[in-house]
């Protein structure tokens, strides 16, 4: 497969020359740290832990944040200069392709040997190259509330008491129908929330609901990612995606004006039971007006695709933030930035920055259950990657080839949704788009 390399003008010309004088990085007398923030969120945040550490060991650190959505022009830039980041941040094995060549080897690192799961890390060339600082998880986010309800029914047809009976497709699938078939008694609209087909919101089925088939692909193989798709469980994801269009709060024919707040309040006034979505989602959630779900009733199962041995699926548990040491830094300012990450990660001090002020699940082992976000969805998160009975899904979709890729893939499943393609062209056409994506890169 072809890949095409991003390089800054005149940088390449430095290495080849085997010297970084008078371009890119500088070397200095005393070390320093330069962090390329992606987050415009957590910028006050990250310039309060630069000041603490620099107050603490003399070390400068500085701080710069790019615009939202100009993360890659403004790494560009600066990369190219003198006294480049130091540290910065790549999604993924995709794009760190485009940057393999600025990116240290950190095996050798403590910070590395803390992963919980070290196969999150983006490795390449017999190196570790990006380590995950911060995961979420998605599943489908279930309102337990509604869920007694229905087990206290006597007309149910199913022979379902808990929650944690429901471990497969076959389970859920026979749970969600039979609660479509007493939705009355419910007080429910549909058992889950729209699938939200409007333009730019379609991201949950694109990536999210299509990183199951992929990440199963890809285990099966043994892989990381390939330049032609399969889609050998494409047979999974439809019978997935048919369950949620046909047993949620709006026919089929009307989610191309659903959004993702539209299923969230769905959610909220418990109109629907189930939605597809990830932690992040209770901030959301427990700020909608008229909020009826408690804190305690908001659960997490996995998303089930009838692949086998999914009973002990865990949670889809992710990154697309890989943080990364750039391999231009004079060895002095390479150090100083490991030992300021493995304060923040590993120091009691650290920590509580992590914890409080970025509000981050740590995917390192020096974090316990207590210091991890309060929230309930977070919490499940973590309690997930510390539950060893279970393998968590990788975030493959990190993987997938270029947007046009994606943005075809939703283009094709609401087609399909109202009925303008069968299954069949929706399989062809994402195979296609995946291998002249990958051929592109």
């Amino acid at each position: 497969m072809k890949r095409k390399i991003v390089t800054v003008a005149g940088l390449s010309a430095c290495l080849a020359l085997g010297s970084l004088a008078g371009c890119g990085q500088k070397e200095e007398d005393t070390a320093r740290i330069y962090y390329l923030n992606y987050k415009p969120e957590s910028t006050d945040a990250w310039k309060e832990i630069a000041e603490v550490y620099e107050e603490k060991t003399g070390v400068e650190v500085r701080i710069l944040t790019a615009a939202s959505g100009s993360y890659e022009q403004t790494l560009k830039s600066e990369i190219a200069k003198q006294g480049a980041p130091t540290l910065f941040q790549i999604n993924g094995p995709v794009d760190y392709a485009k940057w393999k060549n600025y990116c240290r080897d950190l095996s050798d690192t403590e910070l590395y040997s803390w992963l919980i799961e070290p196969d999150m890390a983006v490795t390449g060339e017999n190196g570790v190259y990006g380590i995950p600082y911060v995961v979420e998880g998605y599943g489908i986010i279930y309102n337990d509330s509604v869920m007694q309800k229905y087990f206290s029914l006597t007309s149910r047809k199913t022979d379902f008491t808990g929650m944690e009976e429901v471990n497969n497709f076959s389970k859920l699938k026979a749970l969600v129908e039979d609660m479509s078939e007493h939705l009355d008694e419910l007080g429910i609209e549909g058992v889950f929330a729209s699938t939200s087909f409007s333009e730019g919101e379609e991201w949950r089925w694109k990536t999210h609901l299509m990183n199951l088939p992929v990440y199963y692909e890809f285990t099966e193989k043994g892989i990381a990612d390939e330049p032609e798709l399969d889609f050998s469980y494409e047979e999974n994801f439809k019978n997935i995606f048919d369950l949620y269009i046909n047993n949620s709060c709006a026919a089929p024919e009307e989610l191309a004006s659903k959004t993702v707040d539209n299923s969230m309040e769905e959610f909220a006034l418990e109109k629907a039971a189930m939605v597809q979505n990830g932690n992040w989602a209770w901030g959301q959630i427990s700020q909608i007006d008229g909020n009826k779900v408690k804190e305690t009733d908001v659960k997490f199962l996995p998303i089930y695709i009838g692949a086998d041995g999914e009973e002990k699926q865990g949670l889809c548990i992710g990154t697309e933030s890989y943080i990364c040491v750039s391999s231009l830094a004079s060895e002095a300012d390479q150090q100083a930035s490991i030992d300021f990450l493995e304060w923040l990660y590993g120091s009691e001090e650290g920590k509580k920055y992590v914890t409080n002020s970025l509000g981050f699940i740590s995917p390192f082992s020096t974090f316990s259950y207590e210091e991890s976000p309060s929230d309930p969805l977070a919490r499940q998160v973590v309690a997930n990657i510390s539950d060893t009975s279970k393998k968590s899904v990788n975030w493959d979709f990190t993987a997938f080839p270029n947007e046009s890729f994606k943005s075809e893939l939703a283009k094709m499943l609401h087609e399909y949704c109202v009925g303008k393609v069968s299954w069949d062209q929706v399989v062809q056409s994402t195979k296609e788009n995946w291998a002249s994506g990958k051929a592109a890169e």
